[in-house]
């Protein structure tokens, strides 16, 4: 059984895409869909930059969507298709495209707000990240929960694979917290390059201004199962789908437990698909017996055509 993974924020590069677009004309059909739906080109944007530019959530958002989608249309002309999908946070909205439950340009219309939402629930500096790596999870939550204690507000937020919890909150809680944790024995604490508290408490009104989006477009029962972030279990019906949707901007992502429930499902081999590798790696963390390809660009394409014409 193939399982797609879609990455989320984070994973984004100039240039990301382009050599795909210039040699398969579904990839290119799917960014002249982008930049019809968004009303400006987010092509050019992911093509030729600037940084800066891409770097912004609500452009960063349905950049990545956009080449998730991409590829995933040129794997499917290839007859690579997944028999059950998820994706890390933005990539859930991947994973629904490529199980039919969402509509590619109004996926990409509601990222875009999706961003712009998330930017505008807390403002610049108030709320941040930080990656905990070296620590069990429970040590985690029980020192966040330490510091909200105190009257602050700092979560664990995206179990991504064993040994790595990113924690997030009020930018003061979340410097208390790291404080305390690295004091616990955290290997590492690094503070991440965002300018939201993703997935905290903080994201709830991010989310009710989602839900009248999501309420405006059509969103149907999947056609392979979709493992959400929230529940870390399959969800097909729509309206499941579209409930989940609401509350995954502020609720951790359960990452470790998702790719837990793919294998349990006898997924024989996981396709990372969209920029970068990072779900890759947490892949052979989390699930090390079970091969992982990844699809971003024309040479990694290749590698994992061969992948497949090897009989998996």
């Amino acid at each position: 059984m193939i399982g797609f993974i879609f990455p989320g924020q984070g994973s984004q590069v100039v240039g990301m895409c382009k050599d795909v677009c210039n040699s398969f004309p579904v990839a290119k059909k799917t960014f002249m869909e982008a930049d019809e739906a968004l009303g400006f080109s987010i092509s050019k944007m992911c093509f030729e930059g600037p940084e800066d530019d891409l770097r912004l959530t609500y452009n960063t958002q349905p950049a990545i969507l956009t080449v998730s989608v991409a590829l995933t249309r040129v794997l499917a002309e290839q007859g690579i298709k997944p028999e059950i999908v998820a994706g890390h946070s933005l990539g859930e909205y991947s994973a629904l495209v490529a199980a039919e439950a969402m509509d590619f340009m109004d996926a990409v219309r509601v990222v875009r707000k999706r961003g712009q939402f998330m930017q505008e629930a807390v403002p610049v500096g108030q709320g941040s990240m930080a990656a905990i790596m070296g620590l069990e999870d429970e040590q985690i939550i029980a020192i966040c929960n330490q510091v909200e204690q105190d009257g602050g507000i700092v979560q664990a937020v995206n179990f991504n694979c064993p040994g790595q919890v990113v924690i997030a909150g009020e930018t003061a809680s979340v410097d208390k917290a790291v404080e305390l944790l690295k004091a616990a024995g955290a290997r590492r604490a690094v503070l991440l390059p965002v300018s939201a508290p993703f997935h905290s408490t903080l994201m709830k009104p991010a989310g009710e201004r989602l839900k009248e989006v999501l309420d405006g477009i059509t969103i149907k029962n999947a056609i392979i199962p979709v493992v959400a972030n929230v529940t870390a279990d399959k969800v097909q019906d729509a309206s499941e789908i579209k409930r989940l949707l609401v509350e995954q901007a502020a609720k951790p992502v359960r990452w470790v437990e998702s790719i837990q429930k793919m294998q349990a499902e006898n997924v024989s081999v996981f396709a990372e698909v969209g920029p970068g590798k990072v779900l890759t790696g947490f892949s052979k963390k989390i699930a090390k017996t079970i091969p992982v390809v990844n699809v971003e660009d024309l040479v990694s394409l290749e590698k994992t055509l061969e992948h497949f014409k090897g009989g998996l």
